[in-house]
């Protein structure tokens, strides 16, 4: 026989769906996961009231005491330089504050020089087999771990005012181009300054004029990257490139801009009912 069948008050609750670790790690819920990866950041960027970045890429390899210390030392320093300018900065929220790529060699140093300078600064960990994982020189509250690449490099996007390259690989190589294809397409409303750091190392790893006199960009397109080689230089830079913007105690997030953005005025469709 049967036994009897349970009466409801002895059968346990269904979980909610969004409390359910079983479905939030399936393959039906992967919408879910990549939302979350948007939201959650964007949830501290506003409890935090971080208002733009300037975010430093560079090899996860360099090391204090290794055979390219220079440039460890010197993203410190420059990272201490840009905390104490942002210190200045006459703003309720936080402008122009250190983020990284949250791991280690040149995103420790950057996330260590704004400690340097008592500042807070982000870091946007994310998952890989070897040599990341989160250094101790990130704010706490501004620590996040990611499993997209895509959801992290839009965080790097969304509130840049500008980009340092120092000497990397591929990891560096990718954010760079990422953001200086959405700088010369302008898919970006708002400019990014990108900066590349080490102008010997850049020059011998990328012949960025062969593909202008090759056709493949615009001479113009060149103008986008600008090279520095010292701390100094590159806070000039900075400061040039990066004007004060009307301080608000919200997170500035850049729009994506569309085609019709750039369309002459007689291009453009009106918009309904408009006169």
């Amino acid at each position: 026989m049967k036994p009897p069948p349970e009466s409801p008050e002895q059968r346990p609750d269904p979980p909610l769906a969004y409390r359910d670790p079983e479905f939030l790690d399936s393959d039906e819920a992967r919408p879910i996961r990549m939302l979350a990866e948007y939201l959650a950041p964007m949830r501290a960027f506003q409890r935090e009231k971080v208002r733009d970045t300037i975010v430093f890429f560079g090899s996860a390899r360099m090391r204090e005491d290794g055979p390219h210390a220079r440039f460890y030392a010197e993203a410190r320093e420059l990272a201490r330089l840009v905390t104490e300018w942002s210190h200045e900065l006459d703003s309720p929220a936080q402008c122009c504050m250190v983020c990284t790529g949250g791991g280690g060699g040149i995103m420790e140093a950057a996330n260590r020089g704004a400690a340097d300078a008592s500042g807070r600064s982000i870091g946007l960990n994310i998952g890989l087999p070897k040599e990341q994982r989160p250094n101790p020189w990130i704010t706490p509250e501004l620590s996040f771990e990611f499993h997209y690449f895509f959801m992290r490099k839009l965080w790097f996007a969304h509130l840049a005012r500008a980009i340092i390259a120092f000497p990397g690989g591929f990891g560096t190589l990718d954010e760079l181009f990422e953001l200086l294809t959405l700088s010369q397409t302008r898919k970006l409303e708002r400019p990014i300054a990108i900066l590349l750091y080490g102008t010997s190392y850049w020059d011998e790893v990328l012949n960025l004029e062969a593909l202008a006199r090759q056709g493949m960009v615009d001479p113009e397109d060149l103008k986008l990257i600008q090279r520095v080689d010292s701390p100094a230089a590159a806070l000039a830079t900075l400061k040039r490139l990066v004007p004060p913007e009307p301080g608000t105690p919200t997170p500035a997030f850049a729009r994506s801009a569309s085609c019709g953005d750039f369309r002459p005025p007689r291009a453009r469709r009106r918009d309904p009912g408009s006169t």
